[in-house]
């Protein structure tokens, strides 16, 4: 019987080598030395300390920065382990609400959510994206009309130029990779690291 089964067994110790250590091991070097930001992470510093990354979305929500996209994220409440609470851009437990089109929570929040950006930037109308959240609930970017629609605000709580800011996301849009797959967007940490800087001259 064992002569039977050693066979099975050695296939299965060479897979397992060959694709759970060989394999992961080859393609994280290939991809540290054609990649070597993105492979660390894509993290990003300020005065020599690691900020954030550019491939997770922060929760940002002062009037003088740019907010990225709702998120969904929950995570552990501390006052009790078996519940859960609202923990934006959670990268633990990345995920979106399951909430779907017929959702009254779901109506209600994104109605709310209108309202208040209605009230923030009356004349302009309010992007998609400053009001859904993304699937994983981690989008580090928003596009460039939810970034404009932006601009009034940040404008009065920096006291800065509307056409200043203005260009400094024109500045910020990366385009479709490859000009095909994707849509322009803006990376919402770089964008907001730019208003300090500018604002810091």
């Amino acid at each position: 019987m064992l002569r039977e089964i050693r066979p099975a067994i050695l296939v299965l110790v060479m897979l397992t080598l060959i694709t759970g250590l060989a394999y992961p091991l080859a393609m994280t070097g290939i991809a540290g030395v054609i990649f070597p930001k993105r492979a660390q992470g894509s993290l990003i510093e300020k005065d020599g300390k690691v900020i954030g990354s550019a491939l997770i979305g922060q929760p940002f929500t002062e009037a003088r920065y740019f907010h990225g996209r709702p998120s969904a994220t929950v995570g552990p409440d501390p006052a009790d382990s078996n519940k859960t609470v609202s923990m934006p851009y959670n990268a633990a437990n990345s995920g979106g609400s399951n909430l779907g089109p017929t959702s009254k929570a779901l109506a209600d929040r994104i109605k709310q959510d209108v309202e208040t950006l209605k009230a923030e930037n009356p004349n302009a109308p309010v992007p998609v994206d400053l009001v859904t959240a993304s699937a994983s609930g981690l989008d580090p970017d928003i596009s460039p009309e939810a970034a404009l629609f932006q601009v009034p605000r940040i404008a009065r709580a920096r006291n800065m130029s509307e056409d200043n800011i203005r260009q400094m996301i024109a500045m910020s849009v990366q385009g479709r990779f490859a000009g095909l797959l994707g849509e322009p967007r803006v990376n919402v940490l770089t964008l907001n690291l730019a208003l300090d800087r500018a604002a810091s001259k």
